[in-house]
């Protein structure tokens, strides 16, 4: 049996669809706007704080953000840690980045074969990360489309190394063969021995003097890695081992040549030639001091803007700017450059 529904009914249901309507619009409205980020909380993990190079490093990264800050009004918080060399350190500082809900990683490995813990935590997380210095192998790389890498290529160091070397024994090479017997003889000071880097630029380096026909002999080497006592006392040994011998120190980094710098002073000898890589502030005073003929500079404001700007970047949901190439859409590679002594 069908009833008229009373008009005071009809005018309640047409009140009450009307509300509906406006708050399904209203709540449409605030869906699909555009929600832009204000602020962005970054981890950062460093394998070694006390590292020359990292340390520099960490500075620049330090000014990218507060210059990220006043041109783009948007807050960065860097959560900046030291694993001090290990990696269940780090392991435990990643996962205190993802609880505390960052947006990006920035991870130094301590341990470049053991990247995949970190990478099985931030995918789980959905996070991006950020790999710098300490490259992670390629079969890890490869595992996601959110892993980057920014870096310098290692045989590029060593080849502008070993061409300062081979530069100075064309232009004189009586300051290199300082006892004349026609060989350049050398001690090598090397990084860790499981670092990438480490065994590039020992290689590459020797090689590059070979074939520039520096005629070189290598007296003995050790690795000091990456640590300047450490190279001052594997100097001091050598001195000792070796005396009126050594002609060139052939370092993988500044912190080991002024390691090799400091027992030289020690032992009194001026006349040593010594070389390096990366430009670290104390390094660049060595070479204008006269005490480093030469070091490597990876432009260090340009890969820490280069680590900040592709984490910016993703954690906003934003393309990568033009002016940060990326090989294979994953690896940033720092330009490189000579700098030396003026003899």
């Amino acid at each position: 049996m069908n009833r008229r529904v009373p008009k005071t009914v009809w005018r309640l249901l047409l009140v009450l669809a009307a509300s509906i309507g406006v708050l399904a619009l209203s709540g449409c409205g605030e869906d699909e706007k555009d929600q832009e980020k204000t602020s962005l909380r970054i981890g950062v993990s460093l394998y070694k704080g006390d590292d020359t190079f990292i340390n520099n490093i960490r500075m620049e990264l330090e000014h990218a953000a507060k210059s990220y800050e006043q041109s783009g009004g948007i807050k960065v918080s860097l959560d900046i840690q030291d694993a001090k060399g290990s990696q269940n350190t780090q392991n435990i500082q990643v996962e205190r980045f993802i609880s505390l809900g960052c947006d990006v990683l920035c991870i130094n490995p301590v341990d470049r074969t053991a990247a995949s813990v970190i990478i099985d935590k931030a995918m789980a997380a959905g996070i991006p990360v950020v790999f710098f210095n300490r490259q992670p192998v390629e079969e890890d790389m490869d595992r996601w489309d959110q892993l980057y890498y920014v870096g310098a290529v290692a045989r590029e160091s060593a080849v502008l190394q070993g061409s300062i070397v081979a530069s100075r024994y064309q232009e004189d090479p009586a300051s290199l063969d300082l006892n004349g017997d026609g060989v350049v003889s050398y001690v090598l000071l090397e990084g860790e021995s499981s670092h990438q880097d480490s065994l590039i630029r020992t290689e590459w380096s020797i090689r590059t003097l070979k074939d520039s026909g520096v005629p070189i002999e290598k007296i003995t080497g050790g690795i000091a890695n990456w640590e300047r006592s450490q190279a001052s006392a594997l100097m001091e040994q050598w001195l000792g081992q070796y005396p009126d011998t050594i002609e060139l120190v052939i370092c993988n980094n500044d912190d080991m040549a002024l390691g090799a710098i400091d027992a030289l002073e020690r032992a009194g000898i001026t006349d040593v030639k010594l070389v390096g890589i990366d430009a670290t502030v104390p390094g660049l005073e060595a070479v204008r001091t006269g005490k480093l003929m030469g070091t490597v500079s990876a432009d260090k404001e340009r890969y820490a803007k280069a680590i900040f700007a592709i984490a910016a970047s993703k954690a906003l949901g934003r393309e990568i700017p033009e002016d940060i190439p990326l090989e294979d859409g994953k690896y940033f590679w720092c330009p490189q450059e000579i700098i030396k002594e003026n003899p």
